[in-house]
């Protein structure tokens, strides 16, 4: 995972050094709903692989995290199956980067949303600068086995930062993992969709899957979530550990 972050990290940087991701709602071909994209790269994937029979994905450590481990390889898409990629995906500058989900089964094309990087790149800059100086983050309280919240006034921060994500346009927090990662805290979305949409999630589950399964987007950079007793989300970083299967 530490990898894939630090090479995505520094690639968003490039590109706004650039310009290339500034201004995206500018740019026409950003603004095409990405609904009618979704579908042009699905039916590319689904024929690639009849016909070859494998998927066009670009190679991903074993250990990158789920939601971000396949992402469409284009260059094996165009021209044969695509004629360009979708101007709002990354390789055209956009702020989308289109990922597989159900590999092993009936595989759906989804995006990641790459807008949440800008905040979490310069929280991990604040972060990794104060961890140079003084070796360890600057913890505030362990919420669950690997998992914490920062004490974010002694990263310059006069208010906890936050991002937007895509789900119910809400502001969520974020977290630090064992490896010095910063995380995105899904629970607001995700008790948000456990109360719209109908579910049998039961513990042990992993509960992000909701927010997969009704709209296009997988959640970056997140944990695994199960529910307690009353149906609430919680922290379930056992799955990342090993401790119990997937």
């Amino acid at each position: 995972m530490k990898n894939f972050v630090g090479m995505i990290l520094m690639t968003i940087g490039v590109l706004l050094l650039t310009g290339c991701l500034y201004p995206s709602e500018q740019r026409v071909e950003n603004q095409v709903p990405y609904p009618d994209q979704l579908l042009s790269v699905q039916q590319a994937v689904t024929q690639f692989k009849e016909d070859t029979g494998v998927l066009p994905i670009k190679n991903r450590d074993i250990d990158t995290p789920i939601y971000q481990k396949y992402p469409v390889d284009f260059r094996q898409l165009v021209p044969r199956y695509l004629q360009n990629p979708p101007g709002n995906s990354f390789e055209s500058g956009g702020l989308y980067q289109y990922v597989l989900v159900n590999v092993e089964d009936e595989v759906e094309v989804k995006l990641l949303d790459l807008s949440v990087m800008r905040e979490i790149q310069r929280l991990q800059g604040q972060l990794n600068q104060y961890m140079r100086k003084n070796d360890l983050a600057p913890i505030d309280e362990m919420l669950d086995t690997g998992l914490f919240s920062l004490q974010f006034e002694k990263l310059n921060y006069k208010e906890p930062p936050t991002v937007r994500t895509p789900y119910f346009g809400n502001y969520l927090p974020l977290l630090i993992d064992n490896s010095g990662q910063i995380l995105i805290d899904y629970r607001m979305d995700i008790n948000m969709a456990l109360q719209e949409f109908e579910h049998s999630y039961t513990y042990g589950d992993d509960v992000r899957d909701i927010l997969v399964e009704n709209s296009p987007f997988v959640p970056a950079f997140s944990i695994p979530y199960t529910i307690d007793e009353q149906g609430d989300p919680v922290y379930f970083m056992d799955l990342v550990y090993g401790r119990v299967s997937n």
